[in-house]
């Protein structure tokens, strides 16, 4: 069984083209084959394109909740960014569904105007006089529901191992909620910890996350040579045992605190403080000028007043970890899927795996801002820890069972 497989790990996802095998007798013209690839081009600028965007809006959307509605807090954050994924999950069948019956064209254009017009709605929402963070979270949600593909919608066919799918859709879940927190709590992080304005989060954050996307780079080309030596099973547990070590290196520790708002102790609003507390922590936290915005953990964090501060080196430290991990264990999940199902038709399997990832960056951000405000980044990051071994727990379960169709049915075939 075990070389077995290795062996599904190292064939490719397309099949083989030999004399006498099914793609063999597949026959593509010269002008099929331009069309493909250009279409595959334009697949990879829009994908391009559209994590740009991304990333310039997720830096930037926990300062622009602060400017525009002073009401909201860290948890709030959470459902802005979760609104997104809701707004697909929600989105992917009805597109799906459409582009069965009608032609394809009309689902993605329809999908672009509703991007275009979220956004607008994105960029304005500081004009209303009141209630402005509701309008961002029905703008997220707005963009996340145009932002939904038109893939076509098939029904699979064959003997598919039920518990491989189920147990893929899992891990990539869990794969996709990690990140998903992690890019969330990156800003009101670094802002807590280490008392940076918003211009400078969104610029130092920004620069952190391209660099982690240039890693990412890198270790998408080093999987593919690493995967026909050791297999794609054991880079998926490895690259979850890296993102452990991440999360574990991002615990505070030591007696160094964090900066506090000051203008959070000059309105009293230090909750359950004694006075001497009160007055060590005001003489540590010096006076700030009230033309400028707070910086610094705010004061009614009750957990800044007693939670060691992550150092700098520790968080680029878990950055590193995190970005090596994730990206290992994104490809991974989307090779060993493809392999379990088969050279059937994928769309509504492949349609569980979209939601399932949706459903990971809806539940993350919500789960990782209410546990960050309430409880602090000792609690939040000691919760990953446990869901990441759980999740280790499981891949070694069901490890044999994640191999390829071919393989599994091979033998009966032939």
């Amino acid at each position: 069984m075990a070389s077995l497989g290795i062996q599904a790990e190292q064939e490719p996802l397309i099949g083989d083209r030999t004399p006498g095998s099914r793609e063999w007798e597949i026959i593509e013209t010269e002008e099929h084959y331009k069309s493909r690839w250009r279409s595959i081009r334009i697949l990879y600028l829009t994908m391009f394109l559209s994590s740009v965007g991304f990333s310039i809006v997720i830096m930037s959307i926990w300062p622009y909740l602060q400017k525009i509605d002073q009401t909201a807090d860290a948890s709030f954050l959470g459902w802005v960014i979760a609104s997104f994924s809701l707004g697909q999950m929600v989105a992917s069948p009805i597109f799906g569904l459409w582009s069965n019956y009608r032609p394809r064209k009309e689902p993605l254009i329809v999908s672009i105007l509703i991007s275009v017009a979220a956004n607008c709605l994105y960029a304005y929402v500081h004009v209303p006089a009141s209630h402005n963070k509701y309008y961002m979270l029905v703008a997220r949600g707005l963009v996340g529901f145009g932002s939904a593909s038109a893939d076509e919608v098939q029904v699979p066919q064959g003997n598919v191992d039920q518990v491989a799918v189920v147990t893929t859709n899992v891990l990539f879940f869990v794969v996709l909620f990690i990140f998903a927190l992690f890019e969330t709590i990156v800003t009101p992080l670094t802002m807590d910890m280490y008392a940076w304005t918003r211009e400078q989060a969104v610029l130092y954050d920004g620069i952190i996350l391209a660099a982690l996307g240039v890693e990412a780079v890198i270790i998408f080309m080093g999987i593919k040579l690493l995967s026909k030596k050791i297999g794609e099973r054991a880079i998926l547990l490895g690259g979850l045992i890296v993102v452990w070590l991440g999360f574990f290196i991002l615990l505070p520790w030591g007696n160094q605190f964090p900066k506090i708002q000051w203008e959070d102790l000059h309105n009293n609003s230090i909750p359950n403080t004694t006075f001497g507390e009160m007055i060590i922590t005001l003489w540590r936290s010096p006076r700030a000028d009230h033309n400028e915005e707070p910086i610094g953990c705010p004061a009614e964090q009750a957990w800044c007043l007693y939670t060691p501060m992550i150092h700098l080196a520790q968080f680029l430290t878990s950055a590193v970890l995190i970005g090596i991990g994730y990206p290992a264990c994104n490809v991974m999940s989307y090779t060993l899927y493809s392999k379990i199902l088969g050279p059937k038709p994928q769309g509504v399997y492949m349609g569980w795996l979209t939601a399932s990832g949706s459903a990971a960056r809806i539940l993350g951000p919500v789960f990782i801002s209410q546990v960050y405000t309430s409880w602090g980044p000792r609690w939040a990051f000691s919760l990953v820890c446990g869901i990441v071994v759980l999740t280790i727990t499981l891949l070694g379960v069901v490890y044999k069972r994640l191999i390829a169709f071919s393989i599994r049915h091979g033998r009966i075939q032939e």
